[in-house]
Parts: C-alpha cells; structure tokens; sequence
C-alpha cells in the first residue's frame, strides 16, 4: 500500500532561530552558506509536494513555482486529510512554526540545516515537533485503538 512521504527541510539559526518579524532572520544574506541553503531547499523540493503557509506559498519565486506542487494550507483544513489527498507522493511541509505544530505529528523526516546565524529572532525551532510522530506511533501500536474487524 502506498503512503505519503512527509518531510520538513529547514535552517535554523545557532541558537535555534527560525524567524524575525514575519521572515527569515537572515532574509537577504548573500553569504554563500545562505545561498547554498536556498538552492538545496528548491533542489530537495523538486518534483515534490510543498504544502505552506499563504505568505510562504506567495514567497515562491517563479522560477520555483513549475518543477513542485504548490499547496496553501490554513488552519482550518485537517492535516490528515490534506495529506490524504497526495498519497505515493513526498510533501514537504514549510511554513514555520504554526504549520510544524499541526503537521509535525506526520513527518517522518527532519532535514534541518544550522546557518551561522546568531542574532535576533521571534520565532525558534522546537525540539517537541522531532517527536511528534512518536505520539501517532504509539497510539497505532496500541491494541485498545483497534476495533474488533
């Protein structure tokens, strides 16, 4: 039977930074580890599934938008069922913090990236969401959560 692939490919900062008045903390930087990191990003995604946020889905430069799918995801949507809709297929899910906590339960790969960011940010990468999936795991391995067939 095949399954959805879920995965979240991200950068963090060196203290866990993830975001900084609505963007990326490092928004802009030239460096080449930056560089480098937004090219892997839109080289893992290829060919995939990208479920985001709006202002992430919008962010997507042109050149990015043909080679993937591109899905908006709200909060109202249910991420079981939304994910439903793209099995045999891998969906990266991007956006940030209000997405991984609803989705993070689903994901069975972190591809996480440390730049050589240290300044300011409002948002931060929350170790929680690496387990998440533990929780599905557990209640799926537990008898009493099966009915009687």
């Amino acid at each position: 039977m095949k399954k959805t692939v879920v995965r979240v490919v991200c950068a963090i900062g060196q203290a866990g930074q993830l975001g900084l008045n609505g963007g990326l903390p490092w928004e802009g930087n030239r460096s080449p580890e930056f560089v480098a990191d937004v090219a892997r990003f839109f080289d893992l995604t290829r060919g995939h599934v990208l479920l985001a946020g709006p202002k992430t889905i919008a962010s997507v430069p042109d050149f990015a938008r043909a080679d993937r799918d591109l899905v908006v995801v709200r909060s109202s949507m249910d991420p079981e069922a939304t994910l439903q809709r793209f099995v045999g297929r891998v969906v990266f899910i991007g956006g940030g913090p209000p997405v991984w906590d609803a989705y993070a339960r689903f994901v069975s790969h972190w591809d996480i990236t440390r730049l050589p960011y240290d300044g300011p940010a409002d948002r931060w990468f929350d170790a929680k969401w690496l387990t998440a999936g533990d929780e599905i795991a557990r209640n799926h391995n537990d008898p009493r959560n099966h009915r009687d067939q």
